[in-house]
């Protein structure tokens, strides 16, 4: 998989810019550091005056060391001389290589005159203080803590220098409704605002580790206090916020998180060296439908494919099983009457009966399981086993995000639209994608929104559902949505699949009215253009579902494009040999 750095040249040019900021400064002989045994007292008392007016540090500067000392005395005036000495060390300790007098120097003056710097000296030279204790200290503890608050303030610095652009001020918290569904960096999960620990256990542990060295302990201290009483930080917003919460889940218990409902998973750890994985799926389709399915995912590493003919077919049962990883169950009155109950009249509820049934025959055989249609793809930026291995510990479900293919008017699709939800979108947007219809459709699709699942196999009194795991009766909530991880879906591949399909997903499918999104009206929507006669619904058809530059360019725009190629012939004669 090809990768792009976000510093050209890549981590080799990130350490060439971080080394040539640090030449030492070039100097003359008499600009020297005083003694390491200096007496720091005096140094206590007497004050910085302006630079400019002293002949010792005023202009034209002899060296880069009389600039730097210039502009620090410059910065401090009014200061002891004790805080421009501290600065200066800090400035040679910064470097590749300092006087050997500068740390022996550094150390005394926080070990002898750390009430005196905590008292003079403002927040940022606090900060570059306890940041040159990470390269510098002496002992264990100071180094680590050193560089445990480097990252810290550097990490707030950079982020809250993106806040500026915001257009939120810092000491305002934004607003629980402006959240969007997206991703975090590093497949990271997202911290929990009404039970979340993370900043807790950040300030309380840098506290604690601090404790143990008494020359770090106040710097250290003083600016972990002064850091939780600040209204203008990351952690106080996010305080807020979950105060905010809290007061609205009490007002109002339909806005309650879900209970949870931890699926226990299997402790063996995952190898992408040994991971099993495959697909289950109950089909009703034409043979060459199925085997482009099939054969995809065969190609794709699947190490077993169980399917389900919804209407029994012994010739394609004998094409499919030529691959041994291939196991076809025939569903007809037979198998029916052996599970010991009546064919459900629902597709649905067949294809959870038959989802089911797998995933308890994989345990042991497989880690993971998929349920997936028989027009639905997965899409992955490297191999699944990797993929699927990588997904943290304890997770149940790994979710399958759809992507809707653009309908061509021949030909397989290769251009994929995402929900507004998965590009970080806000939900008023879409009507600049899809001007007439765009608030009528959830996300732009017309099909499903929530995706797909992967199950953890060998976990008790689950069942496999359609869009996802349940156990003991209830959604699993232990589950994990994967970067670079798609489930493309040709639900509409072109007009006549639409038109053909229209009065099924009426009555029985993804057209039917739904109570839990009354609003977004699709049912009644395509009632009413289905009545209004072809020529309306060709044209909603055009702008929602049709491949045309103008809806590809809309959602490129908006990170709502996904283009891959689907070579499905190429897969089946890879696998079979030939097409059916």
């Amino acid at each position: 998989m090809s990768r792009t750095p976000v510093y050209k040249g890549g981590m080799d040019a990130v350490i060439a810019q971080y080394e040539g900021r640090r030449d030492p400064f070039e100097h003359r002989a008499d600009e020297g550091l005083p003694p390491a045994d200096l007496d720091l007292g005096p140094l206590t008392q007497s004050r910085i005056t302006p630079p400019g007016e002293d002949p010792r540090h005023a202009p034209p500067f002899r060296s880069a060391l009389h600039r730097k000392t210039f502009q620090i005395r410059e910065e401090l005036t009014g200061a002891s001389d004790l805080c421009a000495l501290n600065a200066l060390l800090i400035s040679h300790l910064r470097k590749r290589s300092a006087p050997p007098e500068a740390a022996v120097l550094f150390q005394r003056l926080w070990a002898e005159q750390g009430a005196h710097l905590l008292a003079e000296l403002d927040p940022r030279w606090l900060v570059s203080s306890i940041t040159t204790f990470g390269d510098h200290g002496t002992t264990t503890v100071q180094r680590s803590v050193g560089l445990a608050l480097t990252v810290l303030f550097g990490m707030m610095k950079l982020y809250e220098t993106e806040r500026l652009y915001s257009g939120t001020p810092s000491d305002k918290a934004f607003v629980l409704d402006g959240k969007i569904r997206g991703t975090l960096p590093m497949e990271m999960n997202s911290y929990s605002l009404v039970n979340g620990g993370l900043d807790v256990n950040l300030l309380g542990r840098l506290w604690q580790e601090a404790e143990d060295d008494v020359v770090i302990q106040p710097l250290a201290h003083h600016l972990l206090d002064m850091l939780i009483h600040d209204p203008n930080t990351l952690f106080r917003r996010l305080r807020v916020m979950s105060q905010r919460k809290t007061r609205r889940e009490k007002d109002d218990p339909a806005a309650k998180p879900r209970r949870s409902n931890i699926a226990p998973v299997p402790a063996t750890p995952l190898d992408p060296r040994t991971l099993r994985w495959g697909l289950v799926s109950t089909v009703k389709a034409p043979l060459d439908r199925i085997a482009r399915f099939a054969a995809y995912h065969l190609d794709l590493g699947a190490h077993a494919l169980h399917l389900y003919l919804d209407e029994p077919d012994e010739a394609a049962a004998r094409y499919l099983t030529q691959v041994p990883r291939v196991t076809v169950t025939q569903c007809d009155a037979t198998y029916w009457e052996n599970t010991g109950k009546k064919r459900p009249e629902a597709h649905q509820l067949r294809q959870a009966h038959n989802a089911t049934r797998s995933l308890r025959a994989s345990a042991g055989d497989l880690d993971w399981l998929g349920h997936i249609d028989v027009d639905e793809f997965i899409l992955t930026d490297r191999p699944m086993p990797e993929t699927l291995a990588a997904v943290p510990p304890g997770t149940a479900i790994t979710r399958l995000p759809p992507a809707e293919a653009l309908a061509l008017l021949e030909g397989l699709p290769r251009h994929f639209k995402l929900t507004h939800k998965q590009a970080g979108v806000k939900k008023a947007q879409l009507q600049d994608i899809y001007p007439t219809f765009g608030l009528h459709l959830y996300g732009g699709f017309l099909s499903h929104t929530s995706g797909k699942v992967f199950a953890r196999t060998g976990i008790a009194d689950t069942r496999l559902g359609i869009h996802t795991l349940k156990h003991m009766g209830e959604d699993a909530t232990n589950r994990f949505k994967p970067a670079g991880l798609y489930l493309a879906h040709l639900h509409a591949p072109n007009w006549e699949h639409f038109r053909n399909h229209l009065k099924f997903r009426q009555e029985k499918g993804s057209y039917r009215a739904r109570a839990d999104r009354p609003e977004l009206g699709q049912a009644e929507l395509l009632r009413f253009l289905s009545e209004e006669g072809e020529e309306a619904l060709r044209s909603f058809f055009d702008e929602v579902c049709a491949d045309t530059p103008r809806l590809r360019e809309a959602l490129s725009a908006h990170g709502m494009l996904l283009t891959r190629d689907l070579d499905l012939d190429g897969a089946v004669r890879r696998v079979y040999g030939a097409l059916p």
